[in-house]
């Protein structure tokens, strides 16, 4: 696989060359620099991919490879734009008026309210693909500094007073809300009551230094910067700074319980049908669950849906994992309890 470069603020892949400016995001295209919105076979075809922060390196190589199958498919070639930012901002830009052929979030609220907002999408979007609609899944650890200075095994050892805590901010980034509800949810299960978790987790606050707006933002203060001790990450964004920097840097920290992350993935149907692109952007999400896409999840360190796939990737580790619906009720009521404003973390973060 590919290495990576880090780079100040939200980190960029330039994919080919071409670099487009965005709000609040970043943006990369892979493919024809000639291209149009839709087409016939044997013309050009151009469609937009809204993600989140980590994924710049899956859809790299996920594009190349999708192109060269949609070209040997249908005699079409398709150039695949990239956006990439903080998962809560990327929707926002959507109902802005950002006109994603397919968004790529980091979880199901902030494709719902593309339909709540604009009905850019159906309500039952998430049941249109298998797994509702998530092709792959990660799970939040701890990246901390070689030799894990500070003893930091599990959840506790985060609200000591001498650790510094990095993690995005959850009022714009999808990962940051990961982070928070895994570390609710450990202390519900180990003090037993909303109230101590509560607690728990202001109490985790209370040691974060900053607050980036993404999870690539965070990556690069804990990694660049060398800001705090330990850092609340996706899985796959720990292993990708492993992979670059080496194993003489960082470790992983896998605590006792955590979080199955679920980044779902939807076509955006006003958009699609206004451009002409409905067949290559459903064609593209489909193509997430062939034995091609799913392993290039794993080889991007993001769990496969594929259990075969999965098991043949051994750098998975064996964690205790809850959903969201298992203890919060879903995306919706956790995010008019947690995030919204006026809700728990509002009341227990105080910049």
């Amino acid at each position: 696989m590919q290495k990576f470069k880090w780079v100040s603020g939200l980190g960029l892949i330039m994919i080919a060359g071409l670099v487009l400016s965005g709000c609040q995001n970043e943006q990369a295209s892979t493919g024809n620099e000639e291209s149009s919105s839709g087409g016939e076979a044997g013309e050009n075809i151009e469609i937009l991919n809204v993600s989140y922060d980590p994924t710049r390196e899956l859809y790299q190589d996920f594009n190349e490879e999708f192109i060269s199958y949609w070209k040997e498919e249908t005699g079409q070639n398709v150039t695949i734009n990239q956006s990439h930012g903080g998962s809560g901002s990327q929707a926002r830009s959507v109902i802005d008026g950002l006109e994603a052929d397919v968004v790529t979030l980091a979880l199901a609220y902030d494709i719902d309210v593309l339909h709540d907002s604009r009905e850019l999408i159906p309500e039952d979007w998430q049941s249109r693909l298998e797994d509702n609609s998530t092709p792959y899944t990660s799970t939040i650890v701890f990246l901390v500094r070689k030799g894990n200075p500070y003893n930091i095994q599990d959840w506790d050892d985060l609200v000591k007073d001498d650790i510094s805590v990095i993690t995005p901010n959850p009022k714009t980034s999808g990962g940051a809300r990961w982070n928070y509800l895994a570390a609710w949810g450990y202390a519900l299960e180990e003090y037993g009551s909303e109230e101590a978790a509560q607690d728990f987790v202001s109490k985790l606050y209370q040691n974060v230094e900053v607050l980036d707006s993404g999870a690539r933002g965070a990556t690069t203060t804990f990694v660049e910067r060398k800001i705090g001790d330990v850092f609340l990450s996706w899985e796959n964004e720990a292993y990708l700074a492993i992979n670059e920097l080496g194993e003489d840097e960082f470790e992983i920290i896998n605590p006792s319980i955590s979080i199955l992350a679920e980044p779902p993935v939807s076509v955006v149907d006003t958009n699609v049908d206004n451009k002409g692109t409905r067949e290559v952007a459903e064609a593209y999400l489909e193509y997430l669950y062939t034995d091609i896409g799913q392993e290039l999840a794993a080889e991007h360190y993001y769990r496969p849906r594929n259990e075969e796939i999965l098991s043949q990737h051994d750098i998975f580790p064996d964690i205790q994992l809850f959903t969201i619906d298992e203890v919060f009720g879903g995306w919706q009521e956790a995010q008019e309890v947690h995030f919204n404003d006026g809700g728990v973390f509002d009341q227990i973060y105080q910049p």
